[in-house]
């Protein structure tokens, strides 16, 4: 391999690093790959530190001892965040997207890998603290919502299933009353998806009265976990439709939908 130049090393060191999010890399390694000692290879991520800094995407974090290494954290800053949401909700503010029944199509942008990876970062930085051991979510809109945030944090995901699924083995099942509808409903978790006493972020992609969330929340009870925090795309204000979970986190909410008229109005949540 021909030498490379730092400014060419840098970028290529930056490349590994981000394509491994939230692993740690050990500094041989990097040294290996591009022919450079170890000392170099610091220099270079003090500089690769930095520029991740003023541009905002993420940042690293260094692990010292033989077993250390240096580890990338995906992260979106606070400005771009809500400069994002300030769009999203714009967006979603559009009359063409009120559908018959008083409901607003969101799937297109739901399953949009420019909008779910933003919406990830913005989940990851606000439970990251809360160490949680998995996220999980409930079928099927919330699952690349979920799936994004996952990644963000470099954990693994599960689904909350509406029926038992024989692919899963045996399952615990419980009924529950849609928040909304007031209808009984059910929802089961295999017994070998989740481990006893882990901790849990409740990811979803919309909130009404929040009687499905606690239908999770139940659920998760009977296998000891946690639930370190629950974060949902979008709810309808809290003050005409009381909810049945508290601490959360929203990053929309629906202020007016009125389909007869073709209004809608989405506005998005101070976040960071």
């Amino acid at each position: 391999m021909d030498k490379m130049k730092r400014a060419e090393r840098m970028v290529a060191v930056m490349q590994v690093l981000m394509s491994k999010p939230n692993m740690l890399v050990p500094l041989t390694l990097l040294a290996e790959r591009f022919g450079a000692a170890k000392s170099t290879i610091s220099e270079d991520l003090l500089a690769v530190k930095e520029s991740m800094r003023y541009t905002g995407q993420g940042r690293l974090e260094t692990v010292s001892g033989a077993a250390g290494g240096v580890r990338y954290i995906p992260e979106i800053n606070s400005e771009d965040a809500n400069e994002f949401l300030v769009g999203l909700a714009d967006r979603l503010s559009s009359p063409d997207r009120v559908l018959a029944g008083g409901f607003l199509y969101m799937t297109d942008l739901l399953y949009d890998p420019a909008i779910l990876r933003p919406l990830g970062l913005i989940f990851a930085g606000a439970f990251r603290e809360k160490k949680p051991e998995v996220v999980v979510t409930i079928e099927t809109k919330g699952i690349p919502l979920a799936l994004v945030t996952a990644e963000a944090l470099g954990l693994p995901m599960i689904i909350i299933r509406h029926g038992n699924k024989v692919t899963e083995g045996t399952a615990v099942s419980i009924n529950y009353v849609s928040g909304s509808s007031r209808r009984i409903q059910s929802m089961s978790l295999g017994r070998r998806a989740l481990e006893p006493g882990r901790k849990v972020l409740l990811i979803d992609d919309f909130m009404k009265a929040g009687g499905t969330a606690l239908g999770m929340m139940n659920l998760l009870k009977e296998f000891g976990a946690d639930v370190v925090g629950f974060g949902v795309l979008m709810e309808t204000p809290r003050e005409s439709e009381p909810k049945l979970v508290d601490h959360y986190l929203s990053l929309l909410q629906l202020r007016e939908l009125d389909p007869y008229k073709g209004v809608v109005r989405v506005i998005p949540q101070e976040i960071m």
